[in-house]
């Protein structure tokens, strides 16, 4: 049975916004006391969050779909609904969230460091809240907005300051199980360790971490032997140190043979060029193996690599070696830039900056793009007149109509705004103040083709409106009139 995930595909769904609601309060002599309806509430969010206890991506290997709670649907008497809960995931230090084509969107180290990687939709409001002086009872009201939907690819590399690396069966388990508390699987054949292990290691005043990554060979960059499954988890070590068999009874393999080999595939691998390097000359307490080792000892020095002869069955050199592992690793800390503050980064945006943007298309449709025109078509219920001559009032007064104008758009020509396609035809009476007829409904979406314009309306509106006092003084010359 699998007990260790590194990668994982994650199908994620934040909950969708609650609908608003359309709602006229009534109550004994008060048959229309105007809209009561409620909001929506607002979908939960998914996010990750880095939790000590948590070493594996395993649970997620058997429950790949997570979907966080929608919101609740508003109701009448102003009553708005609940928003949807947060779906919080706990992840191991060092998991790196990509999306399928492999960009990074978050790596997340530190216990605590959090992400969120799906945003819940807004809630719909109510027609209480839609209401204003010119539309004082609206029969419509928002739908919720979706939640996102995405799927990303999780890959845990882990967070180890020293990774032990070499061929198998070279002594990498044995060597962290004597000299940390880890206890991983030991036995006399190859790839006995098939999950990446830590130790946490104390000299002195100094604690560190060392990874034993599983059984290197030629070729594991290009996907041979375990290599490329778990070359990944050295990739934050900040010293490497060859485990190297020098009492191996193979033919063609050296001591200085593994070291090339094993560095040929660190750097097909890239990105540890710049990492210190030990050797550990394993197994001196073989006969054949001491006295290989006092055979290469010098070729390595000459390259520069510090060499120790260890033992982990009669723990010779085990203390000369942490050290010199404690060293480097405090080097490294203290090299290391101190962590910037996080600071608020504040871009205002231009002032000709209209929030969206119209892009003619080679077959001469039109497409807008912009968060709120986006968004605004998504809580649009189309079903319902008055809510499309909504949405037509607010593209309008955000200057969409006018930018389609400018752009050559004629009636009739294609426009397409989030996933929605429209006819477009231009909004006669956007901007005038109306009444609109039956609930539901928008006379602007009526066919009438005799409809005076608007001016006109204006004008009869206006001769309607005469004052008591115009009234008095017409009276006379009324008179005078019909004599």
């Amino acid at each position: 049975m699998t007990t260790f995930v590194d990668r994982v595909v994650l199908h994620m769904q934040a909950g969708d916004g609650g609908h608003g609601c359309v709602s006229i309060h009534r109550e004994k002599f008060k048959p229309f006391g105007g809209p009561d309806g409620g909001n929506g509430g607002h979908g939960g969010s998914v996010s990750l969050v880095v939790d000590a206890q948590v070493t594996t991506l395993l649970d997620f290997h058997f429950r790949p779909h997570l979907k966080a709670e929608n919101g609740k649907g508003g109701a009448g008497s102003n009553r708005d609904g609940a928003n949807g809960r947060d779906l919080v995931i706990k992840v191991p230090n060092g998991t790196v969230v990509q999306s399928l084509d492999g960009e990074v969107l978050a790596d997340l180290v530190g216990v605590g460091t959090t992400f969120e990687a799906a945003r819940g939709g807004r809630g719909g409001r109510g027609n209480a809240s839609l209401a204003n002086a010119r539309r004082k009872a609206p029969g419509f009201a928002e739908l919720g907005e979706p939640g996102d939907r995405l799927d990303v690819v999780l890959e845990l590399k882990s967070v180890a300051d020293v990774g032990l690396v070499g061929f198998p069966s070279a002594g990498k388990s044995s060597l962290i199980s004597v000299i940390s508390a880890a206890k991983p699987k030991i036995a006399d054949y190859p790839f006995t360790t098939l999950v990446p292990n830590l130790g946490v290691v104390r000299v002195d005043n100094h604690t560190f971490t060392v990874a034993d990554v599983p059984g290197l060979i030629p070729g594991a960059a290009s996907g041979k032997g375990l290599g490329l499954e778990f070359l990944r988890h050295v990739e934050r070590c900040a010293v490497l140190v060859h485990v190297i068999d020098t009492a191996t009874l193979e033919p063609g393999r050296d001591p200085l043979a593994d070291i090339d080999a094993i560095e040929a595939e660190l750097s097909q691998y890239g990105g540890l060029a710049d990492r210190p390097r030990l050797v550990a000359l394993n197994k001196v307490d073989v006969p054949d193996g001491k006295d290989l080792a006092d055979i290469v000892r010098p070729d390595l020095e000459a390259r520069g690599l510090r060499v120790f002869d260890i033992s982990t069955a009669t723990r010779e050199g085990l203390r000369e070696l942490t050290y010199a592992m404690a060293e480097l690793v405090d080097q490294g800390r203290r090299a290391a830039p101190p962590a910037e503050p996080t600071r608020v980064v504040i871009r205002p945006k231009a002032v000709d900056d209209a929030g969206f943007t119209i892009e003619a298309e080679p077959d001469g449709s039109y497409t807008v793009r912009g968060s709120r025109p986006e968004r605004w078509v998504k809580q649009t219920n189309f079903d319902n007149d008055e809510a499309v001559g909504y949405l037509a009032d607010r593209l309008a007064r955000l200057g969409v109509e006018e930018k389609l104008a400018k752009a050559g758009a004629q009636a009739g020509d294609l426009v397409r705004i989030g996933d929605r396609e429209f006819d477009w035809q231009p909004t006669l009476y956007a901007g005038v103040d109306f009444v609109p007829g039956n609930r539901g409904t928008d006379v602007r979406l009526e066919d009438k083709p005799n409809r005076p314009s608007a001016s006109d309306r204006l004008a009869a509106r206006k001769a309607r409106r005469v004052r008591p006092e115009d009234e008095i003084e017409a009276a006379p010359a009324a008179e005078a009139d019909a004599e």
